[in-house]
């Protein structure tokens, strides 16, 4: 699969799954612009990936934060053809949880984190795409919450609330644009290896459960990396007949009874 001469924006690109797919659309020849709130990660990765990369340190939740990061791919390398907006994270620690324990501040900031800041970067996108006259591939990072919940383990449902709102959103956009070659599709993940679920990782029986839930390739969390081809495929040409649809990369979580040993 091929990227060249794909300028792209990755909202969260500094870090975990969004910088996983920026090295993968680097090597498949594309132009980024990594999106991350953390300066010093941010040019670390511009000291890795060099010139086919530009950072730009700023807060996904904040409106304005997508529409700098498309002028800067236009104004760099020419030109604006897709975006993958993966930034998002728990609000657990802010009082996200089970819907009876869920405050109003844990509400707010997860839907913040996860819902808002997409809308912002997929209006932005959209308006780019439309005022060019071309067409282009929007990639949601979803999560398989947001339609094969875990009770036990995953109970945080204002953040599935906010993955599946994410589903709806790309549906109707998608459903919305396609006449102009405007493509929005959702990657869904299960339980992978990012800061996100340092809290997962270590708990030993999530990782027993995991055995089962995750099945493929012996039971295990995913890594990162594991998006990758789908994260290309969804942003090139190849993809090109494919709108308005749920992929699930989650080793098998969401066909996957699971059980708690």
């Amino acid at each position: 699969m091929s990227l060249a001469n794909k300028s792209l924006v990755i909202v969260g690109g500094t870090s975990g799954l969004g910088l996983a797919a920026a090295r993968a659309c680097v090597r498949a020849g594309a132009r980024v612009v990594a999106v991350g709130r953390d300066p010093q990660k941010g040019a670390a990765v511009a000291q890795e990936l060099g010139e086919a990369v530009r950072v730009l340190a700023a807060d996904a939740t904040d409106s304005t934060t997508a529409d700098k990061a498309i002028a800067l791919a236009v104004s760099e390398f020419g030109g604006f053809h897709g975006l993958y907006h993966v930034a998002g994270g728990s609000g657990r620690r802010r009082g996200d949880g089970p819907l009876h324990e869920i405050t109003d501040e844990g509400w707010d900031f997860t839907l913040q984190l996860n819902l808002t800041s997409l809308f912002y970067s997929n209006r932005a996108a959209v308006r780019q795409f439309r005022a060019q006259g071309t067409g282009g591939s929007i990639v949601n990072c979803g999560s398989v919450l947001g339609f094969s919940p875990s009770p036990q383990f995953f109970a945080t449902h204002a953040y599935a609330a906010a993955k599946a709102a994410i589903i709806g959103l790309t549906k109707s956009a998608a459903a919305r644009y396609a006449p102009e070659n405007i493509r929005l599709n959702v990657l869904a993940p299960a339980l992978v290896a990012t800061p996100m679920s340092q809290r997962a990782q270590g708990d030993e029986a999530i990782l027993n459960f995991m055995k089962t839930k995750q099945p493929l390739d012996g039971g295990r969390i995913g890594q990162p990396e594991d998006l990758d081809a789908a994260v290309v495929w969804l942003l090139s040409d190849e993809s090109r007949f494919v709108t308005g649809q749920v992929i699930a990369v989650d080793g098998g979580w969401s066909v996957s009874e699971g059980q708690h040993l």
